[in-house]
């Protein structure tokens, strides 16, 4: 019994210093993607803090807004090709519903880059798209900050369908409409000639640590509480084990044991005519 219960304990103590060896990990985890988060942050200020320069400057021959393009400020000079417009659903401005309008661009060098025109609240009780604004004819310069492609687990959204999808991902829209794309996209802040005033102008985005810090003091408090709780009942077991321990020693074998030692001295007394003779 005393085997079982001490190889109980045993696993019992391997299984919370595997918890507490899986939490500060995990706290590590969060503390690597604050240092992550405070990266993007850092490249989103000089972004955004950037001259507009052309979008062929920015995207180069691979066609492709990368990590380090996000939020770049940028110019586009072209055409747009309103028979390729997209709505895009299920968007959100200053709590308000509604969608976007995406719309395609062709600039002078023959390649085309999506252009997110603006935001178009929705009408009260209404999940219609309202009427979208004419797209400018004739060549538009339009300067706004450039977006990776959005991209999700939910392959129906990334899709378009009937003219609507629900994130602007350009390989998936190219490969739709077989029209090749930069991968990415402008989204729009001011246009010559100007835009329409119906479309509400996107915002900035939040720049922000995140959570990831508080997350990791949680994880490592978790390490913590379990590590303490292991030196806590090791320690109440080992002064348990020695109360028993210390008890037996005036036990019922001890006493037995004195009271043979003591009849031991009382015949010996009598065998050298000592105390107790008569």
């Amino acid at each position: 019994m005393r085997k079982l219960l001490t190889l109980r304990w045993l696993t019992a103590a391997a299984m919370i210093v595997v918890l507490a060896i899986v939490c500060f990990e995990l706290g590590e985890w969060q503390l690597s993607r604050l240092d992550e988060r405070r990266d993007r942050n850092e490249i989103t200020r000089s972004n955004l803090a950037a001259k507009p320069v052309p979008v062929q400057e920015i995207v180069g021959t691979q066609k492709l807004v990368g990590e380090a393009h996000d939020w770049r400020t940028a110019t586009a000079t072209g055409v747009y090709d309103e028979s390729r417009q997209l709505v895009i659903r299920y968007r959100n401005v200053s709590d308000r519903r509604g969608f976007e309008i995406v719309t395609p661009l062709r600039l002078a060098d023959g390649s085309v880059l999506l252009v997110d025109r603006g935001f178009l609240p929705r009408g009260n009780n209404s999940s219609e798209v309202p009427p979208i604004p004419a797209a400018p004819a004739g060549e538009v310069t339009v300067t706004g900050r450039l977006r990776r492609s959005e991209r999700g687990g939910d392959t129906k959204g990334v899709v378009p369908v009937d003219g609507s999808a629900r994130l602007i991902n350009a390989p998936a829209i190219s490969k739709a409409t077989g029209q090749p794309l930069i991968d990415g996209y402008l989204l729009a802040d001011s246009q010559v000639p100007a835009a329409d005033p119906a479309f509400r102008q996107l915002p900035a985005p939040e720049i922000d640590s995140g959570p990831h810090f508080f997350y990791a003091l949680q994880w490592f408090l978790f390490a913590l509480l379990a590590l303490g709780g292991l030196v806590y009942f090791t320690r109440r077991d080992v002064r348990g084990d020695g109360t028993p321990a210390a008890s037996a020693s005036v036990g019922p074998e001890a006493v037995a044991a004195g009271s043979a030692d003591r009849g031991l001295r009382a015949d010996r007394g009598h065998a050298d005519g000592g105390p107790g003779l008569d």
